[in-house]
């Protein structure tokens, strides 16, 4: 907590703001909202977070999740957001070079892909390989992070999967799997974590070598950058990170 009321203090001062001596961090962001956009692979972590942020300041956390590509469109084309997180680095990457954000970005949590399929396993799938032969597969379209790291992943192994289906958010991949409209879908570790009991993760060889970087960085636009420094150090921080690897995300 004392972390916490340091970075909106500092963030205050740097900002500009005055605010009467002895204000605490829920005095201060009470009655306030942060907007967050945050890629569809966070939403359990991030979910949580925001709880928490939200009961040690007062504040209101309003997210955004969506596939990290089509929030910096959303960004790009004027939608209001105070924090953007995103799944890959190539995508802040786009934010940052569009000035869309605020100083540099800062890397919270990496994640890694895997297949997911029904529980127990009854197509007996054992990986990118001739197991899927017949088997309706799903991914993420390249372009979105965990396309681009399947394309890697891919090419890697030298294999070539014919999905019947590219999505744009890894979540919409889960749910194809989970509601029995595909075989097998390839989704980051977190999300077969989050599924619990309703898929079986089958390990892909090789994908501990292609490690998706999570970034997180205040917009230019925000209209309160103490409230979005504030969210970006809790994130960050011991708190932050308990949670992040409550669900299956890895240290940066």
């Amino acid at each position: 907590m004392k972390k916490l009321v340091a970075s909106l203090a500092a963030a205050l001062v740097l900002a500009g703001c005055s605010a009467p001596a002895g204000t605490s961090s829920p005095a201060v962001a009470s009655g306030k909202t942060v907007t967050v956009f945050a890629a569809a692979s966070l939403k359990g972590a991030f979910t949580k977070i925001g709880d928490a942020f939200g009961a040690e300041t007062g504040a209101k956390v309003s997210y955004n999740f969506n596939g990290s590509s089509a929030l910096v469109d959303q960004l790009l084309g004027g939608a209001p957001a105070d924090v953007f997180a995103s799944a890959d680095e190539s995508n802040m990457k786009k934010a940052t070079d569009a000035a869309l954000t605020a100083g540099k970005p800062t890397l919270f949590a990496t994640n890694v892909l895997t297949l997911v399929v029904a529980p127990g396993n009854p197509a007996k799938i054992t990986g990118l390989d001739a197991s899927l032969d017949g088997k309706k597969l799903v991914v993420c379209a390249v372009g979105v992070p965990c396309g681009n790291a399947l394309a890697t992943l891919e090419k890697n192994l030298g294999v070539s999967p014919k999905p019947v289906s590219q999505e744009q958010t890894v979540t919409d991949v889960l749910g194809k799997v989970t509601s029995g409209e595909a075989d097998a879908g390839v989704v980051y570790a977190t999300d077969a974590k989050s599924a619990g009991a309703k898929v079986t993760a089958v390990a892909i060889p090789g994908s501990e070598k292609v490690v998706n970087n999570y970034p997180i960085a205040a917009t230019a636009s925000t209209k309160d950058a103490a409230l979005a420094r504030a969210y970006i150090d809790y994130v960050t921080g011991p708190k932050g990170q308990a949670i992040l690897t409550e669900f299956g995300f890895g240290k940066p």
